[in-house]
């Protein structure tokens, strides 16, 4: 259960964390008005006028949503062994499930006072950053996984081409002739 914990916990950090981030390039907004457009979902248009409070409120409530995103998947991945075992197609599925659910159910339900535009450019902005927020929390999920009893070690969630200092490690590891000198 620790490693599921942390996994909750780094993966929700992190996605939510770099969601704001990424919401405020692609929207060409302050980091803290993304903040504050969080925040409407529950103060409503009284979010812009709330200044340190509501910037506040909306990383609290972004890291809530976050960390809730999180316990979910990393929940359902216990019993469901491909989502760990699978991670790139399950978080890319989640994240197309989570990009639906906050556009059609948790925005228009909340008091925001952003209307969403569905438009062809607004899913070819949005839809990628949610499928890199589903992708953040399934390698995190698998990577939780790979220590447990449920994969015995196998499932691993990292870059799919070697990291570099396993390839200076193969590199090493070869046996080279010896260098001959010129002229000795």
């Amino acid at each position: 259960m620790p490693n599921e914990i942390r996994a909750i916990m780094l993966g929700g950090f992190i996605a939510g964390t770099l969601d704001a981030l990424a919401a405020s390039l692609v929207s060409w907004a302050s980091p803290l008005f993304i903040l504050q457009v969080i925040a409407s979902g529950v103060l409503g248009a009284d979010s812009y006028t709330d200044g340190a409070f509501s910037m506040i409120l909306g990383l609290i409530l972004q890291w809530a949503m976050s960390l809730t995103i999180a316990a979910i998947y990393v929940i359902a991945a216990g019993p469901l062994p491909a989502l760990r075992s699978r991670w790139i197609a399950g978080g890319t599925a989640y994240g197309i499930v989570i990009y639906f659910v906050m556009n059609f159910v948790v925005v228009p339900l909340s008091a925001a006072t952003v209307t969403m535009h569905l438009t062809p450019m607004h899913v070819l902005k949005n839809l990628p950053l949610m499928i890199a927020f589903g992708l953040i929390i399934a390698c995190f999920a698998a990577r939780a996984s790979s220590d447990s009893r449920h994969t015995g070690g196998r499932t691993r969630c990292g870059w799919p081409w070697p990291s570099a200092r396993a390839t200076l490690a193969r590199h090493d590891s070869v046996q080279r002739p010896p260098r001959s000198r010129a002229g000795a």
